[in-house]
């Protein structure tokens, strides 16, 4: 072996991303592959699994057919997925359905079914959550009542990572991170729990064994090398849900570290040594994929969709000024914000385009602009609304602050994140440093890394990431005063408005 190469697999709700690392955490080579997403009615989402399966195949064998890689310099194989998928396979290990995805929303009478079981307090004391459509239980009982033919026929509930695993090994297992997302998962004890299983009806023997997240699950199968070009035996480890693999690759895996996403939607991600939960649900708490730890999860329905819904339908003259600037037009949109002060001459925004999460949890909450005046233009438009995906971003924290983690070191992930105007808000408003990670993949990067630890190259999952996770450059609080004040202005805003948002869905409604 002329030098060890680490492999990570990234399986996304739009497309697979495969990328091989050296063993200092530099990228080699990556491969991606696209494939739909089928919405047969109205709220609904669905993949067939083998969609991800041909996809995790090509990439590969584009990875491995390059002659400057050669396959059996590759020491280990991470996986990271999408999360609370449902994966139904029969006793030949075939798919009884397509599976239902996370962002599916035809569950919402069997979610308030699991709460009227169970009830919020007991719900997240057990499981860390309370029953929203994302999650794979009440996807099971709408097939259950929906499907039932599918049902009998399955043997095995996976989630769609671990199918892939199944896949390339032959083995059945799931890991902590993405079993918590599941609602069978007793998230505080680190096992299924028989208590939501039986109150549910549910046959445990669904549910697949029990590895962690580093630990190697199986060797790659002779069919399997042939359809990927990898060497027969490579091991494979448990891996990790997408988000929990990203604090890996970004290296937020030790109390106070957290990361922050911001893409179409946004998110805040916290480690935590200590289990706690909200019976309100307003955040999730879910498990680590450092062994025996949590995190806190605040999501934001929409953050970078914001920026992109005003550069579309408010920007009217962007494209071609950038085009005769030669600048591309979102870092025109940063310069210009970026000459205004802080609060963006007296003009606030709320980012709730699509509802909210984390920490209101009201779908009729809506995005608008405060405080126009005449001498507001589009800078000023568009660094409110830059401050306003932040503040709602530092609700997330808030919450965890209640909870006694104080958050000591940032990275932000997404396109937002790629950012340096949108770094610098977000050091300044959160009052932290905000770290550039080095590599940009970080979920399948964080895969690599516990592929790493499973074989053995790093004790352990945070002396991988102190070995291996880097930065680019680190902004650091500088108009954090300024700042503080306006938020306490911003956070009146919602409140004041809270009624009138219902009110005006009321409206609609009747129109």
């Amino acid at each position: 072996m002329s030098r060890p190469l680490l492999l990570g697999v990234d399986i996304g709700t739009s497309g697979t991303k495969a990328v091989i690392y050296t063993s200092e955490g530099w990228t080699v080579a990556e491969a991606t592959r696209s494939y739909p997403m089928e919405q047969p009615q109205t709220g609904w989402a669905e993949q067939h699994p083998t969609l991800w399966w041909n996809a995790v195949c090509a990439c590969l064998r584009e990875l491995t057919d390059r002659s400057d890689i050669d396959p059996r310099d590759i020491v280990s194989l991470g996986l990271s997925g999408q999360m609370h998928g449902l994966v139904l396979l029969d006793a030949d290990g075939e798919p009884t359905a397509p599976a239902i995805l996370w962002c599916d929303t035809r569950v919402l009478a069997e979610c308030d079914e699991i709460e009227a079981i169970f009830g919020g307090e007991l719900l997240t004391s057990v499981t860390g959550n309370r029953a929203l459509a994302n999650f794979t239980a009440p996807k099971l009982l709408w097939m259950r009542r929906h499907a039932p033919d599918a049902v009998r026929a399955a043997k095995h509930l996976l989630l769609p990572k671990d199918y892939i695993r199944f896949r390339l090994t032959g083995k059945y297992a799931a890991e902590p991170s993405d079993a918590c997302g599941t609602l069978f998962y007793d998230t505080r004890r680190f096992c299924w729990s028989e208590e939501i299983c039986r109150g549910l009806h549910i046959d445990a023997s669904l549910l697949p064994p029990l590895v962690a997240s580093s630990d190697v699950v199986g060797g790659l199968t002779a069919e399997a090398a042939a359809a990927t070009g990898l060497p027969e035996g490579l091991p494979v480890v448990g891996g990790a849900g997408d988000n929990a693999a990203t604090a890996v690759g970004v290296g937020a895996v030790v109390h106070g570290r957290a990361f922050v996403t911001i893409g179409t939607s946004g998110n805040v991600y916290t480690h935590t040594n200590s289990f706690s939960s909200d019976p309100d649900g307003r955040f999730h708490t879910f498990c680590s994929a450092v062994p025996g730890e949590w995190v806190f999860l605040g999501a934001v329905q929409s953050a970078g969709l914001n920026l992109r819904w005003f550069r579309e339908n408010c920007c009217g003259s962007l494209d071609a000024d950038a085009a005769a600037l030669g600048k591309d037009p979102y870092l025109l949109l940063d310069e210009e914000a970026d000459a205004l002060c802080p609060g963006s001459d007296g003009l606030f925004y709320l980012p709730y385009l699509l509802g909210e999460r984390t920490p209101h949890l009201d779908p009729h909450a809506r995005g608008c602009f405060i405080g126009l005046r005449p001498s507001h233009g589009r800078g000023a438009m568009s660094r409110a609304v830059m401050e306003g995906v932040s503040f709602a971003l530092a609700d997330c924290l808030r919450l965890f602050d209640a909870r006694g983690v104080r958050v000591d070191h940032i990275t932000a992930c997404g396109g937002g994140g790629r950012s340096q105007l949108w770094r610098q808000m977000l050091a300044d408003i959160f009052a932290c440093p905000i770290a550039e990670p080095s590599v940009r993949e970080s979920a399948a990067f964080g895969a690599a890394l516990l592929g790493a630890v499973g074989v053995g190259m790093y004790a352990d999952i945070p002396s991988a990431c102190r070995a291996l996770c880097g930065v680019n450059s680190i902004s650091t609080p500088i108009r954090g005063q300024e700042y503080a004040e306006v938020y306490r202005v911003w956070r009146q805003l919602y409140p004041a408005l809270k009624d009138a948002f219902a009110e005006i869905d009321a409206l609609q409604n009747k129109q």
